[in-house]
C-alpha cells in the first residue's frame, strides 16, 4: 500500500491558535536532532529558561518547558499543587476555565466554581465571597479566555486577596503571554503557565510554566506523591536544573524552536511587542465596528487584544463564511465554542499574525463575503477606521 505525501498549505492563521510561525522558528525546528542528554541541548535548555524568565517577568528558579501543549501546562499546575480533599476555587467563565474543575476533581480536590457570565471578567467581590465562605488552597483563573475573548484584569489585587486568605493564585496565560502585559513577580502570582502556539509564535508542542516560592513550598509539603509521574515537578525540575537527572526524552527540536521564538521576542522587546498587539487589536475592533459588525465582549477594558470574538451578523452563515475565507483567501479563523457555537467567530491577532496586513486582509475579505450573503456591511468605513488606527 502506498500513501500520498502530505503537502499542507501555508495558511494565514488568524484563529485562536496555532498562530503564524516565523521563518526563523521553522529553521530552528529543522536543526539536527541531538540526544536529550547532549551537552549542547543542556545549553539550549538553560538559554530557554533565561528567556522564559524575561517573558514571564520573573526571577522564579522553577521556570521551564513542559513537554506537551498548553493543556499540559494546566494539568501540571493543578496536579502539583492539589492533593486529595483540598479545596480549589475556579473562576469559570469560558470553555478553558471550564476544564480546570474537571482536572481538579481528577486530582481528588473539592472544587467550587465562581460562575462568571460569558463575556465578562471575574469581579473581585465574587472571589472574595468564595474565599470567605470557605478557605481554599488554590484559586485558578484564565487571563485570556480564547472561547470568549475576555481578559482578566486586576491580577495584582486578586493575588493579594488570595494570599490574605492563605490561597495560591494559579493563572492560565496560554493565549496572552508574549502579547499582553503580564508581570508574574510584580503581581505576586504563584503559578503561571502558557502554550507555545499562540503569541509566542512557535508550533504547538511545549508549554512554558513558572512556579513561585509559595508554590514550591506547597509542593515540598505534599503528603502524597503528585498523581502524574510525567508532570511531577519534583522529578522534572531535576532534568532542567544542574543535576540533569534523566526523566523523559526532552522534545529537542521543539525546544530549539522555542529558543528562536523567544529570541525574536527579546529582540523586538517585550514592551514593544505588547504595544504592537494592543494597537493591532484597536485597529481591528475599530474596523469591525465601523463596518457594522458587533463584538461579543461589551466592555473594551475586558477585551483580550490577542483574541476577539465577533458576533455572526444577522443573515450570515457561520460555517459558509469560514469555509469561504479558507478556500478563497487562504485565511483561517475559529468558530464559536460552547454557548457561542454558531453565534461568533474567534479572530486571533497573535505573534507574527498581529500585523497591519493581516488586519486589513481579514476586514476586506470578510466584507465581500458578508455582502454576498446580503448583510449590511460598510467595507470602506471599516478599512478607513482600521487604517486610521494603524497609521496613528
Amino acid at each position: 500500500m502506498s500513501y500520498l505525501e502530505i503537502d499542507p498549505p501555508s495558511r494565514v492563521l488568524m484563529g485562536p491558535g496555532p498562530s503564524i510561525v516565523p521563518p526563523r522558528v521553522y529553521r530552528a525546528l529543522m536543526m539536527p536532532t541531538v540526544g536529550h542528554m547532549d551537552p549542547t541541548y543542556f545549553k539550549t535548555m538553560d538559554a530557554v529558561q533565561g528567556m522564559l524568565r524575561e517573558v514571564f517577568i520573573t526571577k522564579n528558579e522553577l521556570t521551564l518547558l513542559i513537554s506537551g501543549t498548553g493543556m499540559s501546562g494546566m494539568e501540571t499546575a493543578l496536579a502539583n499543587l492539589l492533593e486529595c480533599g483540598e479545596e480549589l476555587i475556579v473562576c469559570n467563565g469560558g470553555v478553558f476555565s471550564g476544564r480546570m474543575p474537571e482536572i481538579g476533581r481528577r486530582c481528588g480536590a473539592t472544587v467550587r466554581e465562581v460562575k462568571i457570565p460569558w463575556g465578562r471578567a471575574a469581579q473581585i467581590e465574587e472571589i472574595e465571597k468564595a474565599l470567605k465562605e470557605k478557605p481554599a488552597k488554590v484559586v485558578a483563573l484564565v487571563h485570556g479566555e480564547t472561547s470568549t475573548g475576555v481578559m482578566q484584569g486586576n491580577l495584582a489585587v486578586i493575588a493579594k486577596l488570595c494570599h490574605a486568605h492563605g490561597a495560591l493564585l494559579l493563572v492560565d496565560t496560554v493565549a496572552s503571554l508574549g502579547g499582553t502585559d503580564f508581570q508574574t513577580d510584580a503581581w505576586d502570582i504563584d503559578v503561571v503557565y502558557s502554550g507555545s502556539q499562540k503569541c509566542l509564535g512557535v508550533p504547538p508542542g511545549v508549554a512554558p510554566i513558572t512556579f513561585g516560592k509559595r508554590a514550591e513550598e506547597a509542593i515540598a509539603k505534599r503528603k502524597s506523591k503528585v498523581q502524574s509521574w510525567y508532570f511531577d515537578m519534583t522529578l522534572v525540575r531535576d532534568y532542567w536544573n544542574e543535576k540533569r537527572v534523566y526523566h523523559h526524552t526532552g522534545p529537542v527540536n521543539m525546544t530549539n524552536a522555542m529558543h528562536e521564538g523567544l529570541r525574536l521576542i527579546v529582540e523586538e522587546g517585550l514592551s514593544a511587542r505588547v504595544a504592537r498587539h494592543a494597537k493591532m487589536a484597536r485597529a481591528f475592533h475599530a474596523g469591525a465596528e465601523a463596518m457594522g459588525m458587533k463584538l461579543f465582549v461589551q466592555n473594551p477594558a475586558e477585551r483580550c487584544p490577542t483574541l476577539t470574538t465577533v458576533l455572526v451578523p444577522d443573515g450570515a452563515d457561520d460555517v459558509l463564511t469560514r469555509k469561504t475565507l479558507l478556500e478563497q483567501h487562504n485565511l483561517e479563523i475559529g468558530g464559536g465554542l460552547g454557548d457561542l457555537k454558531g453565534k461568533a467567530w474567534r479572530v486571533g491577532l497573535m505573534g507574527e499574525g498581529a500585523r497591519p496586513n493581516n488586519v486589513l486582509l481579514f476586514l476586506s475579505a470578510i466584507a465581500g463575503i458578508l455582502k454576498k450573503q446580503g448583510c449590511k456591511i460598510d467595507s470602506g468605513a471599516g478599512i478607513d477606521a482600521a487604517g486610521a488606527v494603524i497609521n496613528s
